[in-house]
């Protein structure tokens, strides 16, 4: 059981870290046409800015499969700190602790990421040390699923690993992402889209801690 909460809550961390990549990974650099400058420079875009809150949807299919699973969800994000809503599933992240409430067992799940989980889920820090694992590069042009032009920018592994390619999708024009995929060793992609973006939010620090009293019948099991 201990198990499984462990592997429910890696799970929120690698969608964090999706979104993470997506909303802060490219902004800065679109127009440079060079990989490594686009995610460079995401890096100091992230550390100005105020806040974010979007909407998103995720698709995950394995080999062989045409459709794959979709959900549809909002996160809130500033600094290190991030709110995250999908269906049946809600987690606050503080810089430190880290909420995950499962709706079906009226559970909350705390930890304290570690450094490497960290990675996944602070864009700084991502961009920080992509240079240490990934290749990056600047593939070609394409058309987003909004209709947009953009460019179609790569990371490769240097080493063997878990995730095989990630593919990022970035309008041409606004410098806005739009798509990034996630391609795993074990044939399942994950592919998380924008539909709506908004900067400068400045959220207030509870945005981003567990509100106990709005669930008072709540088991709280302790995984720190």
């Amino acid at each position: 059981m201990k198990r499984e909460r462990k592997i429910r809550v890696w799970r929120v961390l690698a969608l964090a870290g999706l979104l993470s990549c997506l909303l802060f990974g490219v902004r800065a650099g679109a127009q440079t046409r060079d990989a490594n400058a686009i995610l460079d420079k995401a890096a100091a875009a992230y550390e100005g800015s105020k806040g974010i809150s979007a909407t998103f949807a995720m698709s995950v299919r394995s080999n062989g499969q045409r459709v794959g699973e979709e959900k549809r969800g909002t996160i809130q994000m500033r600094g290190d700190k991030f709110f995250l809503s999908v269906p049946g599933t809600l987690t606050w992240f503080d810089g430190t602790t880290q909420w995950s409430y499962v709706e079906r067992n009226e559970e909350v799940n705390v930890t304290n990421p570690t450094g490497d989980e960290l990675r996944f889920t602070n864009p700084a820090l991502l961009l920080r040390t992509y240079r240490e694992g990934f290749s990056a590069s600047l593939t070609g042009e394409s058309t987003a699923p909004n209709g947009k032009a953009a460019y179609d920018v790569e990371l490769t592994p240097s080493k063997k690993a878990d995730v095989t390619k990630v593919r990022l999708q970035i309008e041409k024009y606004s410098g806005f992402p739009a798509s990034i995929t996630v391609e795993a060793k074990n044939g399942v992609s994950t592919t998380v889209r924008i539909s709506q973006l908004k900067t400068g939010v400045n959220q207030a620090d509870d945005v981003f801690v567990f509100p106990e009293a709005d669930y008072p019948d709540a088991e709280v099991i302790d995984l720190r």
